[in-house]
């Protein structure tokens, strides 16, 4: 039976798009589209737990208590329906996987930044139950949400500290000593595991827990057990808005701290919140499937410690976690790990991309620091406080 993966059309788009003559068109539009001085929040999401910041700025009022006006977030079927969306300026907020930012600001060139990171953890590999150990995946198939996120990083750290190469073969089987990578959409990854089309998936939540809930699959390893407190998506805003609307752009961030900080604070109400049973549907999945990765009982973490999904307990990390500082050694980090990870597509630009310089071309934290300095430090997320850290990274 065929994989049901990503449609070429997805594909080939979202790949486009990474490219400074495929986005061309949509920066045109973004650039011709008037700019609107009081123009409200305009949120593009996936329905996954890595959206939780800002569905949940919009659905308890932060935006408006900050003064600034919301429109209800645009749920977005795809990776590339996001990326469209925003390069485009039909939406002015979103979340991104990580090493998609890298892409979209030095591949596309599109005029954007980070402004703060959404969300740490929250991902998961997750295999079939038959499976105990990375090194069981040579010669099978795992498919990624896309190219470009931290989900294929991890995985192929992993894979290489096991003696496996991933590939990217379309037809045959992949060696015993090879991990065949296959793009898929999340949503559909749950349904592969379970017919047999692939031998596990890397992605976020709420999918893992929804592989574990209905017993086809098993957390093998969650990916914040890999690279300690690694951003997963971040924040991406139109350079326009935070040159020309400062006050408001720091409002929005401001409300999305916020967001963060209730959060931690309100883990089973979140999860209610994002529900398909919410007052605003953010989301298709259960409070019960939510509630298995933002308000996990304590007896999950000896099980996981127990099975090898996590080991390192002294991190003491959460299932999903929200820090918003956008650590530069982390891009850093990233734009050196990105170079030796296997992609398909334009990644010419990676060559002379030199870590540092990325780190601060691709950032803007004047307004998370603001935000974070009202919201009582960054001790107020649990962590000490300075804005330097140290990459810790254990596959």
């Amino acid at each position: 039976m065929p994989i049901d993966v990503f449609s070429r059309r997805d594909i080939i788009k979202l790949s486009a798009l990474f490219t400074a003559a495929g986005a061309l068109p949509l920066l045109r539009s973004f650039e011709a589209r008037a700019q609107e001085p009081d123009a409200p929040v305009r949120i593009g999401y996936l329905p996954i737990t890595d959206a939780t910041p800002l569905l949940v700025a919009h659905g308890k009022g932060f935006f408006e208590a900050e003064g600034v006006k919301a429109e209800k977030p645009v749920l977005l079927r795809s990776w590339a329906q996001v990326m469209e969306a925003f390069i485009s300026g039909q939406v002015n907020v979103v979340h991104l996987l990580s090493p998609m930012t890298v892409w979209a600001r030095f591949g596309s060139k599109a005029p954007a930044k980070v402004v703060a990171w959404n969300h740490t953890g929250g991902s998961g590999l997750t295999v079939a139950p038959s499976i105990s150990s990375v090194k069981e995946l040579g010669g099978k198939t795992v498919a990624i949400p896309f190219w470009h996120s931290i989900h294929n990083v991890v995985l192929q750290m992993l894979l290489r500290e096991n003696g496996l190469s991933p590939v990217t073969k379309r037809t045959g089987t992949p060696a015993v000593s090879e991990v065949n990578l296959v793009i898929m959409a999340p949503a559909d990854m749950v349904p592969a595991l379970a017919s047999q089309q692939i031998s596990g998936f890397i992605v976020a939540e709420p999918f893992n827990a929804a592989a574990e809930s209905l017993g086809v699959g098993k957390v093998l390893r969650f990916t914040g057990d890999v690279w300690k407190d690694h951003a997963c998506c971040v924040v991406f805003m139109h350079e326009r808005d935070l040159q020309q609307r400062p006050e408001w752009s720091q409002k929005v961030v401001n409300a999305m701290i916020k967001a963060q900080l209730w959060t931690r604070e309100n883990r089973a109400e979140t999860a209610a919140l994002l529900s398909k049973d919410g007052a605003n549907k953010y989301t298709p999945h259960s409070t019960a499937v939510l509630e298995k990765v933002l308000a996990p009982p304590e007896s999950d973490i000896a099980g996981y410690v127990a099975s090898g999904a996590i080991r390192n307990p002294d991190w003491k990390e959460r299932r999903i976690d929200f820090h918003p500082y956008p650590y530069p050694s982390y891009t850093e980090e990233l734009v050196r790990r990105l170079k030796d990870t296997v992609t398909e597509g334009d990644r010419s630009f990676l060559a002379a991309l030199d870590p540092v310089v990325a780190a601060q071309e691709l950032v803007d934290d004047r307004f998370v620091k603001a935000a974070i300095a009202a919201a009582g430090g960054l001790s107020a997320f649990g962590l000490r406080e300075g804005f330097t850290r140290t990459e810790v990274v254990s596959a």
